[in-house]
């Protein structure tokens, strides 16, 4: 196979459909591989592969490899492994992106320990660039920066891999921007035999039956997002919250430390840790604007500070800022001012 020192992603797939995580990394991997000058590949393991490829052409994917087998849907992990391991010793890609899902955090580990590869997981920036050894005063050039916040958010660190390959990096879902890069892109699909790659004794375990549970709360893609903080004082108050967002349109999200302290369900929360989102209207409330919240919701349109704190970081990002007193019977009568004033305007257009 002469296909070699590419970029390559992971492509998750469920009920015959690309994960939107893959299809934004695809997104993302087009743009490396252009600053790189190589071609941007795909991998598919599965079953039942007719025609998926035409799910991931458009975003500019020039190879995309195909992995068939019954065996391999739904995802066991000896099996993938070693189709990723065995493909990668072969292809030697130079980069190599996936999901960080609960796919790609069993899978991804599990690739890079056997080709001895590192991994960054859950980053926030993936960039090309250059990059120094401050020893041995070696350069290394087009490395790719795998960003991501570290040491519990206090700093953003940049990490580099000079020497191992494949480069590899997962990214949440959501920290990407999804966008086809031509609608009638066609590139080349490459049927792989699973059997050449992958042992028979991988298929030891089998998955009997499964139940999927589709979660009720839509919060990455809600175009008005409510969200409380630890300020937010108890789970009681975040029903003003709940009310705010009832009025707009909304959902209702979360700070970290607001859904450790029980106020919300983990479900809400939005960060690093969580789930990352791009409304067009995002309201804090309460919410002191740690950098692991931040990397979660800093790419929304419009943010609106509500904070009894002057000081707080998420001021620094903010377009409005509402700040009182500091007393929390502040906050709340500023919430529920807020939910009357839209009650107020929906009265009146009608």
């Amino acid at each position: 196979m002469t296909n070699q020192n590419n970029l390559i992603v992971y492509c998750e797939i469920e009920e015959g459909l690309i994960a939107d995580v893959s299809l934004e990394l695809l997104t993302k991997g087009k743009s490396l591989a252009s600053q790189l000058g190589v071609k941007l590949e795909a991998l598919v393991v599965g079953d039942n592969l007719k025609d998926v490829e035409n799910q991931i052409f458009p975003y500019g994917v020039d190879v995309v490899y195909k992995m068939e087998d019954k065996r391999l849907y739904p995802y066991t992990s000896l099996p993938h492994s070693s189709a990723l391991i065995n493909l990668f010793k072969e292809i030697k890609p130079q980069i190599c992106l996936m999901g960080a899902t609960s796919i790609g955090r069993d899978l991804g580990p599990r690739v890079s320990s056997c080709l001895h590869s590192g991994l960054t997981a859950d980053c926030t920036s993936l960039e090309i660039g250059d990059h120094t050894d401050p020893k041995t005063k070696e350069e290394y050039k087009n490395l790719l920066y795998q960003i991501r916040p570290a040491f519990g958010g206090n700093i953003v660190a940049t990490i580099v891999n000079p020497e191992c390959r494949p480069q590899m990096a997962t990214v949440r879902e959501g920290v990407m921007k999804k966008e086809v890069f031509d609608a009638n892109y066609k590139g080349e699909v490459v049927n792989l035999d699973a059997s050449k790659y992958i042992p028979e004794t991988d298929y030891v375990v089998s998955i009997i039956d499964r139940h999927v549970a589709k979660s009720k709360i839509n919060i990455k893609n809600a175009p008005i997002i409510v969200a409380g903080g630890y300020g937010v004082g108890s789970k009681e108050n975040f029903d003003l919250l709940h009310q705010l967002a009832e009025v707009l349109g909304a959902e209702v999200g979360a700070s970290r430390a607001a859904v450790d302290a029980g106020y919300s369900e983990h479900e809400r929360q939005i960060g690093q840790t969580g789930v990352t989102v791009h409304p067009k209207l995002y309201i804090a409330c309460g919410i002191s604007g740690q950098i692991q919240h931040i990397a979660g919701m800093q790419d929304s349109a419009i943010i609106v500070s509500i904070n009894n704190d002057p000081d707080a970081p998420i001021n620094a990002i903010a377009d409005y800022v509402i700040n009182n007193s500091g007393s929390l019977e502040d906050l709340y009568r500023q919430i529920e001012h807020l939910i009357e004033r839209v009650a107020d305007d929906e009265q009146e257009a009608f």
